[in-house]
């Protein structure tokens, strides 16, 4: 790639190393940049755009709002919102949701959620387990939850409150539960995303309910990632038997309009009530318009089994052309969340990728990871499969 940083100016905070290519339209799984090139999308925006770009019912929800209203504050009743709201909570098994603009807003109100359930229960300074490898925002409450050193390093003294366990480590939360008295919820990731789409054990899940249960700790499940049919179903709790207390959501519920979500049930759900907690744009009438077109269709369409099958015939093909290379630590995926994790760092990829014409990203450092468009074509689910095949094959040097 063509070095152009210096191009962008200097009014932009540089907290993004960007790639130097700028978009300017999209439509359905593809990108064009400002010289008419165009790009398979395997990122969608990390996770957001999920019925592709420029879908045109979310368009024309997104008009239609705009030419009527689309702010009037949350001090007044917004039917949008209320509408959304009934459709996510009867989706969820949840009892009422809360509406902010982003996942890490998501993920504050489900830790603001567990502080006040603590002090309910008259515990003076609750603990929230967290586990290592996760990432939920980058806000000071998130970002010390979050188990990734480097999101923290410089932002010291961090929040209190936070007790880690390893990712998918059942003994132990079982061992902290023994220990610590001031845990009140329990706040994970289904499948690790930031973290490099680490999938936990069959039954990871039901322990944490069960432990959360005996204990009397809200389970709280950061499904910003993982929700809105990225897994192949509309939560990723869905392929369990349990329910959560509380769930965060964000990215894919929008297409690519800010809005987050967080879902309560039983006594989280009375935890927020008026004065706690607010958002001055959040679920406004633009945006539960643009969410609402994106629940019509992955309720309405078969696109969430669709993911389902799509990330089950890439994985297939993955599994195929990959066979026998060294590179090739390990494959994994559920739904359109995909990682082939190397046994090399392969962040070099990511602009031998665009110079290919695909977008694609890196996660901790080794892993590939893909989280396309719940509604592609087979022909471009195999030619995403095929085109990274392409880039591991062509890495220079010998396979560790």
């Amino acid at each position: 790639m063509a070095d152009v940083l210096e191009e962008i100016p200097r009014s932009v905070m540089p907290t993004y190393a960007r790639i130097p290519v700028a978009f300017v339209r999209g439509e359905g799984s593809y990108v064009y940049d400002s010289n008419g090139k165009r790009y398979l999308d395997g990122l969608t925006g990390i996770a957001v755009c999920g019925l592709g770009h420029a879908h045109p019912k979310i368009a024309d929800a997104i008009a239609r709002q705009a030419s009527t209203l689309t702010h009037t504050s949350n001090l007044y009743r917004i039917p949008e919102q209320e509408r959304l709201a009934n459709r996510l909570t009867k989706i969820a098994g949840m009892d009422n949701v809360f509406f902010c603009n982003s996942g890490a807003e998501a993920n504050e109100a489900t830790i603001k959620i567990a502080r006040l359930y603590g002090h309910s229960r008259n515990v003076d300074a609750p603990h929230i387990v967290v586990a290592d490898g996760s990432f939920h925002g980058r806000t000071m409450a998130t970002l010390t939850a979050t188990g990734n050193r480097k999101v923290q390093a410089g932002f010291e003294p961090l929040l209190g409150g936070f007790v880690r366990a390893p990712y998918n480590d059942v003994e132990s939360v079982e061992k902290i539960a023994a220990n610590d008295k001031n845990v009140v919820a329990v706040l994970v990731e289904p499948i690790l995303g930031e973290g490099g789409i680490v999938i936990p054990d069959d039954g990871y899940l039901e322990a944490l309910r069960d432990i959360c249960d005996r204990h009397g700790w809200l389970l709280m499940l950061d499904e910003v990632q993982t929700g809105n049919g990225r897994t192949g179903r509309y939560f990723a709790y869905q392929h369990t038997a349990i329910v959560p207390d509380v769930v965060a959501t964000a990215k894919g519920l929008g297409n690519g309009v800010p809005i987050g979500a967080c879902l309560a049930r039983g006594e989280a759900a009375k935890m927020l009530v008026a004065g706690t907690h607010g958002s001055t744009f959040g679920g406004n009438f633009l945006v539960c318009a643009a969410a609402n077109a994106v629940v019509d269709e992955l309720t309405d369409g078969g696109i969430i089994d669709r993911a389902a099958e799509l990330g089950e015939r890439m994985l297939a093909r993955f599994s195929e052309r990959l066979a026998g290379n060294n590179r090739v630590k390990e494959i994994r995926g559920k739904g359109l969340m995909l990682a082939v994790e190397l046994n090399e760092p392969c962040a070099e990829l990511v602009g031998a990728a665009v110079d290919a014409g695909l977008l694609i990203n890196v996660a901790a450092d080794t892993v590939v990871r893909l989280l396309p468009p719940l509604n592609m074509s087979d022909d471009d689910a195999d030619s995403m499969v095929d085109q990274v095949v392409d880039l591991i094959d062509a890495m220079p040097g010998d396979a560790p």
